[in-house]
This record gives structure tokens, sequence and C-alpha cells, in this order.
């Protein structure tokens, strides 16, 4: 990670107008909302249930995954400002993360532009022989005297 330059966040913290059935899913379904974005980090989708049996003056779990989520994807920021972000709003920092997410698992078109050489899978081309019926009979050959049967 030390050789990608750090990026900034896609979205604002307050920026749900970017996204505004995100920003209802936090505002209406905020506990469904933060686990949808811990099943799609790749974390447990209840480990958002436990900030319920914290005191509520910081969400662990909107913490932990802002701080694993600048550094997956390489985003500037620190350890003071994911702390004063999750303290002050959790809502927007679930809905920030979630549009993130959005934003980072868009399959990006690959094209490749290396030039594949030529191959051909085509077998040799067989002369064709007319068919003609098959004729039996005798014939004598010249020279020494001999009779062959020959399919003609």
């Amino acid at each position: 990670m030390a050789d990608q330059p750090l990026t900034d966040w896609d979205s604002g913290l307050c920026d749900c107008g970017e996204d505004a059935q995100a920003c209802c899913y936090g505002f209406w379904c905020g506990p469904c909302l933060a686990c949808t974005v811990s099943g799609r980090f790749g974390e447990n989708r209840c480990l958002p249930l436990c900030d319920m049996c914290v005191d509520k003056m910081i969400s662990p779990a909107a913490l932990s995954l802002r701080v694993a989520m600048r550094h997956k994807y390489g985003i500037k920021g620190s350890l003071c400002e994911d702390i004063a972000v999750s303290c002050c709003c959790p809502t927007c920092v679930w809905c920030q993360m979630y549009r993130e997410l959005k934003y980072r698992k868009k399959s990006p078109v690959v094209i490749n532009m290396q030039v594949q050489p030529y191959v051909n899978m085509q077998p040799h081309p067989m002369m064709a022989v007319p068919a003609q019926p098959f004729r039996w009979g005798l014939q004598k050959q010249p020279g020494p005297t001999r009779v062959q049967v020959l399919c003609v």
C-alpha cells in the first residue's frame, strides 16, 4: 500500500444528496445500514449490533470499520479524525462508508490491447475424389500372364 498514493473519500461525510436512497436507509433504519456495510466490507454482519451494548458516546464498530476501510483503500485521514466523526455523527459515518463501498465495488471494464498471435485451428484441406461406382472384373495385365481382380 505504500506504493499507492492516498486518495480522498469518494463522497464527503455529509454528502447524502449524492445518494438519497442510502441516506434514507441510514436515517430510517440505521442498524440495518450498519449491518449491510459490515457484511459488504467482509466483516460479520452482526458486528454493528455490539454498539448497542456500549456507551453511545462512541461507536466502536463504526470507528473500527472506518479505520479499516481507510487503510484498505488508501484513503487520506487520521485516527483522530475518525474518532471525531464517529462520535459526532455515526449515522453519517455509516452512510459515507456505504457510498464508498458502492463506489469501490463497481466492476471496472478491462480491455486487453495485447496483440494475440494468429493460430489456424482448421485441419488441412483434403482433396476430394469424385465417387465412382465399384466395378468388379478380371483384367489382364501386360507382361507375364497373370490375372488380377481389380476394383475400379
